[in-house]
């Protein structure tokens, strides 16, 4: 005879524990402290085994009756339902360890010998203010689409639509890792593909017509303000490259002897090293530098501490005091200067020219170069820039003559 409701809430504890049968090996087993357990007893390969459905009320008689149809129906299929119980609550402890936050946590462990330490820190920013707050105690594999949408989106409300777009592009490496990893199934911030405004792009802004460049190198040789920035400011045209590279240089990076700077991977875009061959105006102003700052670590330390390079705004700033709007000069533009003078009027080699600004440049088979690659012709290069900056400081009608390509 199947137990009711109100029997249920009728049934009162004894001395000892009471079972009220409903059918099909479910029961209520009534403790002598008061507590209603359900419990369904049943045989699997020939041994009788118990599995408990939880508590009444917070299990309704519905609910226990609807347990143990499931149940049935896996022993009827030759599962045990014992062992299935164990492996969904396995599953989901596997699933609220693997959050959101602790796969993210773990493929930023994993880059980090990949990625500067710049690049890490954006990386951190990103997930702090924008991603973990809504999405850091989520399973990984149980966030979807829409609910990743609505977290981009309140990045883009607030006007943010670049860091939206880095973010939606955080997020899909992470998924990504929770893929390879098996800790997800698959990425849905490829699903938000075109569902963002798109970026407009600015490009860094940089004086590339020869005679203004020769206005901004004469206004650099002219700048009154502290004597490392000076030199900041006359070795980035020179050597062109990326403003935290030049501004983290240590000393023990240059190799005066060879006339060369190697920058170590860590420090690089691209986790390579890069090596910068020294022009004679370089090595010049270094070694000026050396006597005031070479006791230290830093080639241009900080100017509050010697334990900490120039902060990353310290070229732009003295750009600004010199009278170069920032959409007309940053230091990120004596890139775009070189990279366009070195082709469109010394006539250079692209792929000498990339490589010095450290892009990736692959062989015909495909692969990458060293860092040595082409280097006689990159030195032959870096003289010829400076010696051509030289002329344009001075005022020198500079008439555009194509090097000879090698």
């Amino acid at each position: 005879m199947s137990i009711t409701d109100i029997a249920i809430r009728n049934a009162k504890p004894a001395d000892k524990p009471q079972k009220l049968f409903d059918g099909g090996g479910l029961f209520l087993l009534i403790t002598p402290n008061g507590g209603k357990w359900w419990r369904l007893k049943y045989r699997y390969a020939g041994k009788e085994k118990l599995l408990s459905f939880g508590t009444y009320p917070e299990i309704s008689l519905k609910d226990a009756r609807e347990r143990r149809d499931e149940a049935r129906k896996l022993i009827a299929h030759g599962a045990d339902p014992s062992v299935e119980k164990q492996q969904s609550k396995i599953e989901k402890r596997i699933s609220a360890a693997n959050t959101f936050k602790s796969v993210a946590d773990e493929w930023l462990e994993k880059q980090s010998k990949k990625h500067s330490e710049s690049t890490q820190k954006k990386h951190k920013t990103i997930l702090n203010n924008d991603l973990l707050p809504w999405l850091g105690k989520r399973p990984l594999k149980e966030i979807k689409a829409p609910e990743l949408l609505s977290v981009i989106q309140r990045i883009e409300s607030r006007g943010a639509n670049e860091m939206a777009h880095r973010a939606l592009r955080l997020s899909s490496k992470v998924f990504l890792y929770g893929i390879v990893t098996g800790r997800a199934m698959r990425n849905p911030a490829a699903d938000l593909r075109g569902a963002l405004e798109p970026v407009i792009v600015t490009h860094h802004a940089a004086i590339t017509d020869p005679k203004q460049v020769g206005g901004l190198l004469r206004a650099i040789e002219g700048y009154t303000g502290s004597f490392i920035v000076k030199c900041a400011l006359q070795l980035s045209p020179m050597v062109f490259t990326r403003p935290g590279e030049l501004r983290k240089a240590e000393w023990v990076e240059f190799d005066f002897d060879k006339a060369e700077w190697t920058i170590p991977a860590e420090r690089m875009k691209m986790r390579v090293p890069h090596l910068v061959p020294l022009s004679k105006q370089a090595l010049k102003i270094l070694l000026e530098l050396k006597s005031l700052t070479g006791n230290g670590k830093y080639v241009f330390p900080s100017v509050r501490t010697s334990d900490r390079p120039m902060s990353d705004n310290t070229v732009n700033a003295a750009l600004r005091r010199l009278g170069f709007g920032h959409d007309e000069m940053t230091g990120h533009g004596f890139r775009a200067m070189a990279r366009t003078i070195l082709d469109e009027v010394l006539g250079f080699r692209p792929d000498f020219i990339e490589h010095q600004l450290a892009h990736a440049v692959r062989d015909p088979n495909g692969r990458a170069y060293n860092r040595t690659a082409h280097l006689a012709e990159r030195r032959k290069m870096m003289q010829a820039w400076a010696d051509y900056l030289d002329k344009l400081k001075s005022g020198a009608d500079i008439v555009p003559i194509r090097a000879e390509v090698v």
